[in-house]
């Protein structure tokens, strides 16, 4: 198996964190890859340097003028000689109408919530968190059986045109797009702790790519506006949309009686490869758990969802518990190897 990782996505760092009425401490740091990279060593997977494939297969993805925000908005924020903060963070959002006039303006259109602020580096973290997602799409496309993005920041809450949830670039949905040239059916399965919204918006008309999301369920919880049953598709992509929110507060085998009857709408679907958004948030001890998901939990995650057999993605999501990140790494891909 090859995994792919950049040191650069760790220059992203963010120092402010608004949730629920309150600043609180940034989860989303750099250290937590330095804990999976340690689970992928214990089980001898290599880590390789993503390749730099341009712009071109995030734009296929992305609006044009949130990628132009998100490159030069740092930069620009900094120009600007009041006392402002040192990261780009809107006091207002603002989703439309808005004349875009001015950085501030900027922000509270294409920055969705209070969780993805933008620091100096988090554009350049940010572009090889998707050349990750990229090259790993590349080694699928090769001809290898499975590839692992350790994608930091995350992607699977960043939307067409905003940032949100710790995530700035959909880097799933920019390593399906990439992979369609092969495999033109496409499922991605995201078991992550919060439902993905920012994959469901990109697919959700469309009947070329099944996405399943198993989640806490959404009500007062990230992301709050989606991931609820009824949301199911519009268009060709009615029913290609599924959604199974897991109530609060489960043990591990509601997780896995949900991941069952995912895995059944899989194999239904017959895809050509599968695209797994990994969460390790899910673990019982995470701070962001709603569901009780053990170190061995992950291992079963990985033999489920290797035992279809089509190429399979896995591309790094949350998980915020740092000391058992290791474990859970080495858990799940142990799982994997030993049924691929």
């Amino acid at each position: 198996m090859k995994a792919f990782f950049d040191p650069t996505q760790d220059g992203h760092i963010p120092r402010s964190y608004l949730s629920r009425g309150q600043m609180r401490t940034p989860l989303e740091i750099p250290e937590r890859t330095g804990y999976i990279l340690k689970g992928l060593d214990a089980v001898d997977v290599a880590v390789e340097r993503p390749t730099d494939h341009g712009m071109r297969g995030i734009n296929r993805v992305h609006d044009f003028g949130y990628l132009r925000f998100l490159e030069s908005a740092h930069r620009r924020w900094k120009e600007i000689p009041d006392d402002w903060g040192d990261e780009v963070m809107s006091n207002v959002f603002v989703r439309s109408p808005n004349p875009l006039r001015g950085i501030l303006a900027e922000s509270a259109c294409y920055q969705a919530d209070g969780s993805c602020p933008i620091g100096e580096k988090t554009w350049e973290a940010a572009y090889w968190s998707a050349q990750t997602a990229l090259s790993a799409a590349d080694a699928l496309l090769g001809g290898a059986r499975e590839s692992y993005a350790v994608c930091r920041p995350p992607g699977h809450h960043a939307r067409f045109d905003a940032a949100g949830g710790f995530c700035y670039l959909n880097n799933a949905a920019i390593a399906a797009e990439a992979l369609r040239e092969r495999f033109p059916r496409i499922a991605i399965l995201d078991p992550d702790m919060h439902h993905g919204q920012g994959i469901q918006e990109l697919y959700y008309d469309r009947d070329d790519t099944l996405y399943i999301s198993i989640h806490g369920d959404s009500t007062n919880f990230y992301p709050v506006v989606s991931g609820h049953e009824d949301e199911r598709g519009k268009g060709a992509g009615y029913g290609y949309t599924i959604n199974l929110p897991i109530p609060h507060g489960s043990p591990e085998q509601v997780f896995f009686d949900h991941l069952h009857t995912a895995m059944d709408s899989i194999r239904v679907y017959e895809p050509d490869v599968l695209i797994v958004t990994l969460g390790f948030d899910i673990y019982e001890h995470d701070p962001q758990a709603k569901v009780a998901v053990t170190h061995e939990g992950f291992n079963r995650l990985a033999r489920t969802v290797g035992g279809v057999d089509v190429p399979v993605l896995v591309v790094q999501e949350g998980g915020y518990h740092l000391e058992s990140l290791t474990e859970n790494t080495r858990q799940f891909f142990s799982g994997l190897q030993a049924v691929r």
